[in-house]
Order: C-alpha cells, then sequence, then structure tokens
C-alpha cells in the first residue's frame, strides 16, 4: 500500500468514526428526550423544575 493509500484510508476511518459517534450522540438525544415527555405526561417531574404552588 502506498504512502498516499495508508493516509486516505486512516483518515477515512476516522471519518467513519467521528461520523458514527455523531449519530449515535444525536440518536440517543431523541430517544432521552422522547423518554422525558413520556415521563413528564405520565405526571412524573423534574427534581428542578421546583415545588408546584
Amino acid at each position: 500500500m502506498s504512502h498516499a493509500a495508508y493516509v486516505a484510508a486512516s483518515y477515512g476511518a476516522a471519518l467513519l468514526t467521528v461520523a458514527g459517534l455523531i449519530l449515535w450522540v444525536w440518536l440517543d438525544g431523541r430517544a432521552r428526550r422522547r423518554e422525558l415527555a413520556a415521563l413528564e405526561a405520565a405526571g412524573i417531574r423534574r427534581r428542578s423544575a421546583g415545588e408546584a404552588m
């Protein structure tokens, strides 16, 4: 394998890894927001929201 091909393959692997991590974080964030919405719909509130008056 030539030097240029090795560098290109390394950059490609790094790009795929970073893209995969970005996709994973984005999908996980969506899942957590759905879970939070379901909990709030069930009447379970966040502790940081404070006491209802």
